[in-house]
């Protein structure tokens, strides 16, 4: 006779960094620990194991979460990036590249929670989220100044314990002018494209 299936567990798939991976899992077992315990991606750290520190912050649907505190289960189906998912193979993510030129770390045990948490804070800024401390929090605003405060009020969830918070603002403040020029160029690129078309159309028509 076959066993009753358990009430208290389940296989699932959870995507990570692109790849699929199949497991059973204890319905009880968070994000961090199915990581870090059962698929060896020990990138993310487990800092306080409350979601205080945020030195295990990775990114679902490009969104950030402490995974200490996200049930494995509840991310299945979902894209979940951790740090070892942020390069472009042997191309630094822009963040990365920034953290590493400005000293943007010590110990380096916070840092892949901060990077991810940075990479969703540049994207969430583009976007026109406000923080707290945004003087005009009206979405006609656009996106305010990235200035040091709201940057530092924004990764305000990620903890340091060696204090690099100085180069970790720069960092943070450089990658996001790199998406800012990258985006410019992207929408001149675009415009230039458009306009050449037009040109080309109307010759035709002509």
């Amino acid at each position: 006779m076959a066993p009753a299936p358990s009430s208290t567990s389940s296989a699932i798939t959870l995507n990570i960094n692109g790849e699929k991976h199949h497991l059973p899992i204890d319905h009880r077992t968070t994000l961090l620990d199915a990581l870090r315990e059962r698929l060896d991606l020990t990138g993310t750290k487990k800092g306080c194991d409350q979601g205080q520190c945020g030195a295990c912050t990775v990114l679902v649907d490009q969104r950030r979460v402490v995974s200490c505190l996200s049930l494995a289960v509840a991310a299945e189906g979902r894209e979940i990036t951790t740090i070892e998912g942020v390069a472009d193979a042997d191309e630094l993510h822009p963040v990365q590249q920034a953290f590493l030129d400005l000293d943007g770390y010590q110990c380096g045990y916070c840092t892949p929670g901060q990077i991810c948490s940075a990479i969703a804070v540049i994207e969430e800024h583009a976007a026109g989220w406000p923080s707290a401390v945004t003087d005009d929090p009206a979405p006609e605003a656009g996106p305010p100044p990235l200035t040091p405060e709201e940057i530092r009020e924004r990764m305000s969830g990620n903890l340091c314990r060696c204090g690099a918070y100085v180069s970790i603002v720069q960092a943070v403040a450089r990658a996001a002018g790199e998406y800012a020029a990258e985006g410019s160029a992207a929408g001149k690129h675009t415009a230039e494209g458009h306009a050449a078309g037009t040109d080309a159309a109307e010759e035709a028509a002509a």
